[in-house]
This record gives structure tokens, sequence and C-alpha cells, in this order.
């Protein structure tokens, strides 16, 4: 059978991707029995070709923005067309980070299901029940009518709509099986913690005091007068008015464990100081990068969890 590990992403989280998959790496003790693949949308032409162009998403039509920080999310759905349809995948977001060996998820009984994954945490897990698709664990021989482009290409015409399929909405439910939340801690590292999910767009760590470029939801079913005030802001002050900056991860453990894993990737070669520096002229990574780097202690060894040993040096 084969095994594949795909990242999304886009030219605004490449950093967050190349981490991940140093994590994914360093984690693992069984690297030889799978591929880790980044899909970057800037390979895909079809992304390009809409820019500008209104797409359905959640009943309300929006413009796609290839500058968007989360424009790479349709590409969640490619692994099983670049796998031919045939073997496991688990694909993930750039800014998931393993803890842990993902061959243990990579090669679990699926108990006949095509997706495997965890619900999505407030209202829409609890209201709108829609499964988090940012870590999937797919056998790709059940997913033959995941086409991605056509879908995407679907979403500019009103005929499929962006956020019943990224919440799983548009699949059999009894395909889909449940992940431990572990295997997706959103915001949450602990020695529990088996991928890091730094989910809120707004304290990503490497991404402090740069100004946001993410857009909010525009539709809250819990209570509907957000949206209403979050689509006035859009229509007045423009995609990002009034959004202000990152701000400072809430959790010191969670930003030394992303400093550890890019320091390991600055020493080791995987990222160049060229390609960082490049990377925060851009603002795609904090202008304290290095600065950061030079304060963050190693991380314990990769047969140990990240956090042993870590209220220490944060002390």
């Amino acid at each position: 059978m084969k095994y594949g590990v795909f990242i999304q992403t886009n030219h605004k989280q490449i950093t967050g991707a190349i981490v991940a998959e140093h994590a994914l790496r360093r984690y693992s003790r069984h690297n030889e029995l799978f591929d880790v693949t980044i899909m970057d949308t800037r390979d895909y032409p079809y992304f390009a070709a809409r820019e500008g162009q209104s797409y359905l998403r959640d009943g309300v039509k929006r413009v796609w923005l290839n500058e968007d920080l989360q424009s790479f999310t349709p590409t969640r759905f490619m692994p099983p067309e670049l796998m031919g349809y045939e073997g496991r995948a688990v694909v993930i977001d750039p800014d998931v980070f393993a803890a842990v060996d993902i061959w243990e998820l990579l090669s679990r009984d699926m108990q006949g299901k095509a997706v495997m994954a965890r619900m999505r945490s407030g209202p829409k897990g609890y209201i709108d029940k829609m499964v988090a698709s940012s870590v999937m664990l797919l056998d790709c021989s059940k997913l033959t009518h995941w086409k991605v482009e056509q879908q995407f290409n679907a979403m500019f015409d009103s005929a499929w709509d962006y956020q019943p399929w990224i919440g799983l909405k548009t699949e059999d439910p009894e395909t889909i099986g449940f992940l431990e939340n572990e295997w997706n801690d959103f915001d949450k590292l602990s020695l529990e913690t088996k991928m890091l999910h730094t989910t809120r767009r707004k304290t990503q760590p490497w991404k402090t005091g740069l100004p946001t470029d993410w857009r909010p939801a525009e539709k809250f079913r819990a209570f509907p007068p957000i949206g209403w005030l979050m689509r006035a802001r859009r229509h007045v002050f423009g995609e990002y008015g009034l959004l202000g900056n990152y701000k400072v991860h809430p959790d010191k453990h969670q930003e030394l464990f992303f400093f550890g894993l890019l320091k390991e990737c600055v020493e080791q070669g995987k990222i160049s100081e060229d390609f960082l520096r490049n990377e925060m002229r851009q603002n795609h990574v904090r202008h304290d990068a290095f600065e950061v780097l030079a304060r963050t202690p190693d991380l314990p060894p990769p047969d140990r969890h990240p956090l042993s040993g870590m209220q220490a040096k944060a002390a």
C-alpha cells in the first residue's frame, strides 16, 4: 500500500509548511514508509485563474483572493487524486505540527471509513455539525468523487458552496469516522497532544505584530448580528480594514515548540537565513524572528514529547 502525508500551503504560509514537514520527519521512526508532499497553490493554475471573482461561501458571495492567508484550503481534497486514488493519505494544514510519530495515524484501522477527522469546535461543530477537515486520514480508494479543480470551479457558478465542502457536509456521514482530538489539538499543547494545530490565526507564533491578512467569517449561527457587522466592515473599510495586527500567542510553550522546530530547520539548511529574511520583508514572518530564534532553547530529543521539560525552560 502507498502512504503519503500532504501539507497544504500558499505563498504566505510556506514557512509554516516547511516547519510542519520537518516536524513530521523529526518525530517519525518510519520515514522510509511514507512520502511527504507540500501542495502549494502556486503550482495549480486554476487558483490564479479565479483571482478577484465571486464565489459562494456559506450562502454569501465573497471575492476569491489568492493573497488571503487561507487560500490554500481547497487543496486539502487533492491527495486522493495525487495518489491515483490508491493507498492511505494524511492531509494537514501548514499550521499543524506533529509531536509524535505520524505512522501511528497513517497505519491505524479505519474500520471501513473513507475519511477520519475530528469535529470542529464552537458553533460550527455543535450547531452546524461540521467536521474539521484541517487534519484528515483518507482511504484514497473510497474518494474517487473528489475532483478538486472541478469542484473549486463550481463555487464560482454558485453550484458548490465552500463552507459545506470544507466541513465535509457534502460527504455521506456513514463514510466518516472520528479521530481523537489530540490528532488535531486546537491551540492546545499538552503531553497528550499528538499534533498541535495553531488554528487561532490571530495568535500564530510566527506572525506576531504583522498586519492581519485573513478574512473573518461573515455568518454566525449563534448570534447573526456579528455577521452583519463583519459584512458592513468589509464593504466600508475593505477586506482587511479594522482587523488590526497579529497578537502574541498566549501559550509560551507553543511559541517555544514552533521556534524550536524553526531553529532546527535553519541549522539543518531546510530554511536559509536569506529565505527567512525575504519572508519577513513580505510580512509572512514576524520581523523579530531572528531575535526569537536566538533565545529559543533546543527541543528535547525526538524520543521525548516536545513539552517534556519545556515548563522549566519557559520559566
